[in-house]
């Protein structure tokens, strides 16, 4: 009779080994193809999920709630959350809610964050589910629009919520849902936002290890999805420049230090700093002015005037050098001609930068969920996301989805923050499969990468 293995004095010690190797081979192949079960299963809720997340986006889209004020939107959101069995707390940042969904096994911390907050813009598109809803923003009455998307970023993560306690059983670690007011800004003279959500402890008690986050686009057809390693938004800062003259009559100049000339020789000296001064190979930066003010009547030639405007980068070190400039330019322009400057800069929105080591690993499960050809390495924006707080304090991922439908030309689709921004809705599910995979992933420690 034929034997597989040889009649030695070694062949008692055969069999444990064959034994042992098949075990060594069989435990991952078996583990793999139990993530490939749960990868299906959370497929077929996140499909059976679609209709319930856009109705979502319709409620809060008809529903919008400026910043810091999203009382209704934050109840709404709590209620669901809850009815999940969710361990949730609510007025974090004064409206913020989280919700905390603890898996089967041990494992890592994930963090997903939404923003829930809309802007005083008046809507001008033709859905039926378009915003009648007005209040009142710097003093001045205005309509409220989901006119950025963070109605769809919500509903988004309320259907990743509800797909994932079905399957938590089953799931490596913790989910921290975070639904952030304020992003596009507290209010004059308030705190809020991802800064003060940081500051009240969102990212602890659990810790988490690491956040996603997402933005829908209106530039970006359907089912495509875009991401950059590093900084992928740009740090936004604010700054105030107060020019000092001498008031004088209109017909003598002479007589006076004219604020007004010396205000618009600063405004082109700053624009030199990114031209001629910024290593702009490096990386993108701007300065622009977007407020002048000064003067009461036609001959009179003021005392001051003020400058307010933006500057956006990329890069911490060149933020720090086009800092140093602006102040060196204004003020030294100003003494040029016999006056004077101040210059205030307030330091904003820090860069949104993807963690270099956590990127990689996210694009390739996006490329698995989208597919490859509808992934794309994209240029920086100098738009800003105070995602970036969370970012500085842990690794974090922060990727665009696409909402332009796709019949429509790019370059046609109403711009964000304008009445006519629109979203096709259809774009939402790549959103939903993209988080939900990346949760897992994570989880999971990346399988097969």
């Amino acid at each position: 009779m034929y034997s597989p293995l040889p009649r030695n004095s070694s062949m008692k010690y055969t069999y444990p080994i064959l034994t042992y190797l098949i075990v060594f081979l069989l435990v991952p192949i078996n583990s793999m193809a139990q993530k490939g079960k749960l990868y299906t299963k959370i497929d077929q809720l996140a499909k059976a999920e679609e209709q319930k997340v856009i109705e979502w986006r319709q409620y809060f889209h008809a529903n919008p709630e400026l910043s810091n004020r999203e009382f209704k939107t934050a109840e709404k959101i709590a209620e669901h959350l809850k009815s999940l069995g969710m361990e949730v707390s609510t007025g974090i940042a004064h409206t913020g809610v989280v919700g905390i969904l603890k898996g089967g096994k041990p494992g890592p911390v994930v963090g997903l964050r939404a923003d829930i907050d809309a802007l005083p813009v008046t809507e001008r598109t033709p859905v039926a589910f378009a915003s009648k809803v007005t209040s009142t923003y710097n003093n001045v009455e205005t309509g409220v629009m989901h006119a950025c998307g963070h109605d769809t970023h919500t509903a988004i993560l309320m259907g990743v919520a509800e797909v994932l306690t079905k399957v938590k059983n089953d799931l490596k670690g913790t989910v921290k849902f975070i639904f952030q007011p304020a992003e596009e800004g507290a209010p004059q003279g308030e705190e809020g936002g991802a800064k003060l959500m940081v500051k009240e402890g969102v990212l602890d008690n659990p810790k988490v290890d690491a956040v996603f986050g997402l933005h829908i686009s209106a530039g970006t057809h359907v089912g495509q999805v875009g991401y950059r390693p590093g900084g992928i938004m740009a740090a936004a800062d604010r700054f105030v420049i107060k020019v000092h003259g001498v008031q004088s009559h209109g017909s003598r100049p002479w007589g006076g230090v004219d604020p007004i000339v010396v205000s618009a020789q600063i405004i082109n000296g700053l624009q030199t700093i990114v031209s001629r001064q910024t290593e702009l190979t490096k990386e993108a930066a701007v300065v622009t002015v977007g407020m002048i003010r000064g003067g009461v009547r036609n001959n009179i030639i003021p005392e001051e005037v003020e400058m307010i405007g933006t500057i956006r980068t990329l890069d911490s070190e060149m933020q720090k050098k086009i800092h140093d400039k602006i102040r060196l330019t204004a003020t030294k322009i100003a003494e040029s001609a016999g006056a004077s400057a101040e210059v205030d800069i307030q330091i904003g929105y820090p860069v949104t930068y993807n963690d270099l080591e956590l990127t990689p690993k996210a694009a390739k499960v996006l490329e698995r969920v989208a597919g490859k050809e509808n992934v794309r390495n994209i240029q920086a924006i100098t738009g800003a996301e105070d995602f970036s707080f969370y970012q500085e304090k842990i690794p974090g991922f922060y990727f665009f989805i696409g909402g332009c439908p796709k019949d429509t030309p790019v370059g046609e689709a109403a711009a964000h923050h304008t009445p006519d921004f629109y979203i096709d809705e259809s774009g939402m599910k790549t959103g939903l499969n993209a988080l939900l995979h990346l949760t897992v992933d994570y989880m999971n420690g990346f399988p097969g990468q």
